[in-house]
């Protein structure tokens, strides 16, 4: 993994902890429909960067 990549990964992730961070001081405001579709657009989010991330780490 190049270096830039590296810090690319490691921006999304601070950013990915980040929101949810600010989703869970949230949740005690939101409905809980609301508080649902957030956490899972969130963890989707996360799915597709971690199997993204697989990917081109096995290309190389």
């Amino acid at each position: 993994m190049h270096s830039s990549t590296g810090r690319t990964a490691v921006m999304v992730i601070v950013a990915a902890l980040l929101v949810m961070g600010i989703m869970l001081g949230a949740v005690v405001q939101l409905p809980a429909p609301v508080s649902l579709v957030a956490g899972t657009a969130i963890g989707c989010w996360l799915i597709a960067f971690a199997v993204r991330e697989r990917r081109a780490a096995r290309r190389g």
